[in-house]
């Protein structure tokens, strides 16, 4: 638990009330915006996070009263574009977040202005269809269509035309596509074995999510092997879509709505049967963990996952401290260094990557515990591409220094940036060295030798 000034008990989170009409009050949304700036330019204490604070400071800095008053409302904008809802400020820094008095909450409330800007102008054609993950989807599984769309996706002539059309930086990292879906090939195992000591629940509800399914299913895969290693029955959701996360950082909440009705209902009697539900991206753990229970106060059934939900590490480390997870490791992994990404640490779990990959046999584990920047579409926009890396380079650095064997993430998005920004501004510091990108499922399963 976190101790903050003010207050003696554990930081909560209010219900997101989008469904009032207080909500979309344009007037209303200005006022609140005025009331947190002024404490945030009083206080200062998150100008290290992101672009947000300093934009937000400079904007009053340079103002004709040096005090938000002088800002102009329209540029409230300039600060909200900058948020990428990492959640940093409220888990980390913020001293007024409630039951302060105060009542501060900077990420729910840009959420709640991209939402207002969303329902009165709608988005880019561009964030549109990026956050469309299961419509761009489309692309993947299909071999000759994939080879052709990643070779045209790497070819220098198309990333300047993406960039002066889509406005997505021509030199940032974004994913190729699979030739086969994960979910195409995976088949569930329901199969269950009794286990003496099981307090941790004994079978596994596998969510694929976008990224995995679309972009890299090997992930998905090496799970589902750590699972039949380790005598767990799993299963595979009948249908899938996109968790919400990418419709919720653009503030499209109907959407998410929609999304979430597709989802929640098989989830929740997965829940109910006694299943933990998993899934290797924490940004959709994360979804289900706080976003969607937060938007969806009232209904049993999101309030069912959430409790259901586990971060995948968060579950092998059960299984472990109940006794029932196999260590036995065959293969060393060397150094490898760990990035705890935003969307992990907001869901108040430890460590717990971390702990597994110390288990492993002559492995050695440098774990950097900060911001690396990439925040999904937001750090491959033209005009953030630039901030996303200054964020990350203390990461960069500090991954490289250790002159790992691999460079690995829970956000495997952010394992790619990472590998990128290293080789952009610190690669000196590798010695020689090219480490290679790896999830820690995949460390794990190569770990096992299986």
């Amino acid at each position: 638990m976190t101790v903050r000034e003010g207050s003696l008990e554990a930081p909560t989170r209010h219900s997101i009330e989008w469904k009032s009409d207080a909500y979309w009050d344009q007037a209303a949304l200005d006022k609140e915006l005025e009331r947190v700036f002024e404490i945030c330019h009083g206080c200062r204490r998150c100008v290290s996070l992101c672009g947000a604070f300093p934009t937000l400071f400079d904007l009053v800095d340079e103002g004709p009263t040096g005090e938000v008053d002088g800002v102009p409302k329209a540029r409230y904008k300039d600060v909200v574009d900058q948020c990428y809802l990492c959640d940093m400020c409220y888990m980390s820094k913020c001293p007024y977040v409630p039951p302060h008095p105060w009542n501060l909450d900077f990420p729910h409330l840009m959420l709640r202005a991209k939402a207002v800007h969303f329902r009165k102008h709608g988005a880019k054609a561009t964030d549109r269809f990026m956050t469309s993950t299961d419509t761009v989807g489309m692309f993947a599984g299909i071999p000759i269509v994939t080879q052709t769309i990643n070779a045209v996706n790497r070819s220098a002539p198309a990333r300047a035309a993406m960039e002066n059309v889509l406005g997505i930086e021509r030199g940032a990292w974004r994913p190729e596509f699979a030739p086969r879906k994960f979910r195409s090939k995976a088949r569930s195992n329901p199969k269950r074995p009794v286990h003496d000591g099981e307090r941790t629940p004994g079978r596994v509800a596998v969510f694929a999510t976008c990224y995995v399914n679309y972009n890299e299913p090997g992930i998905g895969h090496d799970l589902i092997a750590i699972l039949e290693h380790n005598e767990i029955p799993y299963m595979l959701l009948e249908k899938e879509a996109c968790c919400g996360m990418p419709k919720l950082e653009i503030g499209d909440l109907d959407s998410v709505e929609q999304l979430k009705n597709i989802n929640v209902p098989q989830l929740a009697r997965l829940a109910r049967e006694g299943y933990a539900i998993v899934t290797s991206i924490p940004s959709c753990t994360l979804m289900y963990k706080q976003e969607l229970p937060l938007l969806f106060p009232d209904d049993a059934d999101v309030q069912a996952v959430k409790r259901a939900m586990w971060d995948p590490f968060e579950y092998l480390v059960a299984r472990h401290k109940d006794g029932l997870l196999k260590t036995d490791f065959k293969k060393p992994l060397g150094t490898v260094s760990y990035h705890v990404p935003c969307h992990g640490r907001v869901q108040n779990i430890g460590r717990k990557t971390e702990e597994l990959l110390k288990l492993l046999p002559q492995t050695k584990v440098n774990t950097v515990e900060r911001c690396s920047g990439h925040s999904g579409i937001w750090g491959t926009r033209k005009e953030f591409h630039a901030m996303a890396m200054k964020i990350g380079k203390p990461v960069f650095k500090s991954m490289a220094g250790a002159q790992p064997d691999y460079v690995s993430s829970d956000c495997q998005l952010a394992g790619h940036h990472i590998e990128q920004g290293i080789e952009r501004h610190a690669a000196e510091a590798l010695g020689g060295k090219k480490p290679e990108v790896a999830h820690p499922i995949t460390l794990v399963r190569i770990a096992y030798g299986i």
